[in-house]
């Protein structure tokens, strides 16, 4: 095969390698969404003949041959085709290490798992959702020991959402975190009094909500042309490419801030799939470089922008109006207060900044647990309210807000968890940096996003994945540096508890 052939096939291969993506990534949102529930058995057997298409689409010989020439004449190649051809066949020698018959069940099997989850957290029933829980774990386990079966399998699973992350790494870092911040949660834990958020858990209609939602997606620069607002159990975005982008979030009357920092947190998440290079689209390179890198957005402009001292300066007149009478007897600063208030808690999603770290801790470290054999799925609920006891101080009264809260390990998604971390850490590094160049409260405190995003853009958005995370990070931070992110939270939090 020449390589002017190859690319030809290159091209018909990334033609239907998107087709059959965009089709599953809808049906995997439909059924988060609006799907009826007994529908679930019916999707799942459609994804997986979907998935049973797109792993011979990848593994076919020509297909192969085709990026085997490619690599051979690489030097011939410009800079985007060169490095899809590297990502493509990085991925062609991790799926055909995995049997047809596994991947095909494995995909039958996150769908039929999230539907089993959806119920189960409803009713608080994690005897219904073990069988599937302990499956995932077991499958996913088998499938990076295919992949690469010197290495641990979890450390697999922490590279397959952050190449190059281990778990020697991920123990120094929380590590770090723990030594760092624990003493600094306690400082603020005995002074909890100085901070009464009891407004924000008022009555705030649904409705006005959800209008509230369109005006904070308006505000942080989200093109409404090509990112709708979804509703589901737990929040998330998916992206099919910079022209269709959803994200989700989920109501609740008696707290007003839970959608609106989860409409921001996915709105980070748009916002980076939003602005990839036009000349990336519908190729390998599109889209975020890394998990992590994706949560940097989200956490970014979920707590450095979204909970500043200027964020909550410029949504406070909208909400003390619209939601008339419930903030009347609230001003400004206490608004800002009230949103920036630590206390331990059972729910990841609504953590503050400060102790969000410790709940993906848990997770982390239970998922090392049951890689090594350690802990079954029928342990879990007991560990995880032991933990979060050991942890956070905080008895869980049921799994529902418990083991079952999160839809990840439903979903197969397991050692994607640290990212939340990291991408959090990344976060005080993307601001010092911001600063060098321009004034960034002042940006935020004017409504100025579209300066911020810019810089993003640049730095960051519009490059995709034509450089591994690592060293995309590298390029706009420097070395990562975890204490900037430290020193970030002490001062905040020193500030809003007069510490």
């Amino acid at each position: 095969m020449t390589t002017a052939q190859a690319l030809e096939k290159l091209k018909t291969f990334r033609t239907a390698s998107f087709a059959l993506g965009h089709a599953e990534g809808m049906l995997f949102y439909d059924g988060a969404t609006v799907a009826p529930k007994g529908s679930a058995q019916v999707r799942a057997n459609t994804l997986g003949e979907l998935s049973r298409m797109s792993y011979e689409l990848t593994t076919s010989p020509e297909i192969v041959e085709a990026l085997e020439t490619l690599k051979a004449d690489i030097g011939s190649l410009d800079k985007v085709t060169s490095r899809e051809v590297e990502l493509l066949y990085r991925d062609y020698d991790r799926t055909r290490k995995i049997p047809k018959d596994e991947y095909i069940a494995y995909s039958r099997l996150e769908s039929e798992s999230d539907a089993v989850w959806h119920e189960a957290k409803e009713k608080s029933d994690f005897a219904s959702f073990e069988p599937y829980l302990q499956k995932m774990f077991d499958t996913n386990r088998r499938i990076a020991l295919y992949i690469e079966p010197q290495k641990h399998p979890y450390d697999t699973m922490l590279d397959g959402y952050e190449r190059g992350l281990t778990r020697e790494s991920c123990d120094a870092f929380f590590g770090s975190l723990r030594q760092k911040l624990v003493p600094l949660i306690r400082r603020v834990c005995e002074n909890a009094h100085k901070v009464d958020d009891a407004p924000l858990r008022r009555i705030f209609p649904v409705e006005k909500q959800r209008a509230f939602s369109e005006y904070v997606m308006d505000l942080i620069g989200i093109d409404k042309e090509h990112c709708v607002l979804g509703e589901t159990e737990h929040p998330f975005t998916t992206d099919f490419s910079k022209y269709d982008v959803r994200i989700t979030t989920h109501y609740h009357e008696d707290a007003v801030a839970s959608s609106l920092y989860s409409v921001i947190h996915e709105g980070g998440h748009a916002l980076y799939e939003l602005h990839t290079g036009d000349e990336l689209q519908f190729t390998a390179v599109g889209g975020g470089a890394s998990m992590a890198m994706h949560e940097s957005q989200s956490r970014f402009y979920e707590n450095v922008i979204g909970r500043s001292r200027g964020f909550c300066g410029l949504i406070f007149p909208w909400l003390k109006r619209e939601f008339a009478p419930m903030l009347d007897d609230v001003d400004e600063d206490r608004f800002y207060l009230m949103i920036n208030k630590s206390t331990p808690s059972l729910i990841r999603t609504e953590a503050d900044e400060l102790t969000y770290c410790l709940h993906v801790m848990i997770r982390y470290e239970l998922e090392k647990k049951m890689f090594d054999g350690e802990l079954k799925a029928r342990d879990l609920p007991a560990e995880w309210n032991r933990m979060y006891k050991e942890y956070l101080g905080v008895d869980v009264p049921d799994d529902k807000h418990g083991v079952l809260q999160d839809s990840h390990w439903a979903d197969g998604n397991i050692g994607y968890f640290p990212s939340y971390a990291i991408g959090s850490a990344y976060g005080a590094q993307y601001m010092r940096e911001m600063q060098k160049e321009f004034d960034f409260e002042k940006a935020v405190r004017n409504g100025d996003i579209k300066r911020i995003n810019d810089w993003f853009e640049q730095k960051i958005w519009r490059h995709g994945r034509m450089m591994d995370p690592g060293k995309l990070f590298e390029s706009v931070c420097g070395k990562f540096d975890p204490d900037c992110y430290v020193e970030y939270l002490t001062n905040k939090f020193s500030e809003v508890y007069s510490l």
